[in-house]
C-alpha cells in the first residue's frame, strides 16, 4: 500500500494503477480513527473495483466553532496498518495546506436535503462535507465511492451533489456496522466512559422498538415522543432530534406511504451520537 500526501504523487500513482492490471478505482473517504465499520466499507469497495483508495483527512471546514476538531482521534500509523492488511492500494493522507492552499475561496452548498436534522443543528457542516467530498472525487477520479449509512443525511447530501453536478461516480451506501449490543460503530465512541458506553445501548434499543411500533401502524407522534423519553431516561441530553423522515428527501413524515428513516441525534456526557434505522412503507 502506498501512503501519499501530495496531489502530484497521487495522480502519478493512480495513472499507474489504471494502466496496470485493471483500472476500476473505488474511493472510501474517512477522517481516520478507523474501526470495523470503515473496514466493512473497504471490503465492499474491493468487491466493486480493482483498486481501493482510502482517504484520511480530518476536514476542518465541517466542524463548527465549538465542536471537537482538535480532540478528534488521530491514529494514522494504526489506521495504515489496518488498511494494508485489508488490501487497500493507496492511503491518501494530505495535510490541511495541501487540501486548502493559501487563498482557497470555494465552497459547495447543497440545498433542500441539508436543511433539517444535522443541518439545523450544525450550520455550515454540510457545506464543508460537500466541498471536501467533491475535491476528493476530483483528486481520485473514482468509478465508485462508498459511504456508511450511519451518516445517512451525509449520504443523501453526497448523492444529491453527485446527481446535480453530473459527477461520474457511483455512490454506494453500506449498512451501518454495529457492536454486538447494537450500538453503531463510530470513531467518537472512544470518548465514552465505561458507564456511558453501557448506557449508550439504549439509543439503538429505543430506536428498534420505535421502528417496530411504527411498522405495526401506531401513530407516529406518540411513538417518537416515547422514544425520546426512553433515550432521555437513559441519561442522554440534550436530545437534538428524534425524527421520522422520508428516506430520499429527509422531509419529516408522519405516515408510511413511502420508505422512511428514523433518525436520532443525542448527547451522552460529552459525546454526541447519531444513528438511524430504515422504516418500511406500510402501503
Amino acid at each position: 500500500m502506498q501512503l501519499i500526501r501530495d496531489i502530484a504523487s497521487l495522480r502519478e500513482a493512480l495513472f499507474t494503477l489504471r494502466t496496470g492490471g485493471g483500472g476500476r478505482i473505488a474511493l472510501v473517504p474517512t477522517m481516520g480513527a478507523l474501526h470495523q465499520g470503515h473496514m466493512s466499507l473497504v471490503r465492499a469497495a474491493k468487491e466493486r473495483a480493482d483498486h481501493v483508495v482510502v482517504s484520511i483527512f480530518v476536514n476542518p471546514t465541517q466542524f463548527g466553532p465549538n465542536e471537537d476538531l482538535d480532540a478528534y482521534p488521530r491514529q494514522e500509523a494504526q489506521d495504515a496498518a489496518l488498511l494494508e492488511a485489508e488490501g487497500a492500494a493507496i492511503l491518501w493522507a494530505p495535510s490541511v495546506a495541501e487540501m486548502y492552499p493559501a487563498g482557497f475561496a470555494t465552497s459547495i452548498g447543497v440545498g433542500g436535503v441539508t436543511a433539517p436534522l444535522e443541518g439545523a443543528h450544525r450550520p455550515g457542516h454540510f457545506d464543508g462535507v460537500a466541498t471536501i467530498v467533491c475535491k476528493l472525487f476530483n483528486q481520485v477520479g473514482p468509478d465508485v465511492a462508498l459511504f456508511g449509512e450511519k451518516d445517512y443525511q451525509q449520504l443523501a447530501v453526497i448523492r444529491r451533489m453527485a446527481r446535480d453536478l453530473d459527477l461520474p461516480v457511483d455512490i454506494v451506501g453500506v449498512p451501518t456496522a454495529r457492536a454486538e449490543d447494537g450500538l453503531a460503530l463510530s470513531s467518537r465512541n472512544a470518548y465514552l466512559s465505561v458507564d456511558e458506553r453501557r448506557r449508550a445501548v439504549e439509543l439503538p434499543a429505543a430506536m428498534r422498538e420505535a421502528v417496530a411500533r411504527l411498522e405495526a401502524g401506531e401513530e407516529a407522534n406518540g411513538v417518537l415522543a416515547e422514544a425520546r423519553a426512553r433515550i432521555e431516561k437513559a441519561g442522554f441530553g440534550p436530545v437534538d432530534y428524534v425524527e421520522l423522515a422520508d428516506a430520499i428527501s429527509l422531509e419529516p413524515v408522519r405516515t408510511l406511504a413511502h420508505p422512511a428513516r428514523l433518525l436520532v441525534a443525542a448527547r451522552l456526557g460529552k459525546t454526541r451520537l447519531i444513528d438511524n434505522f430504515h422504516v418500511k412503507s406500510t402501503k
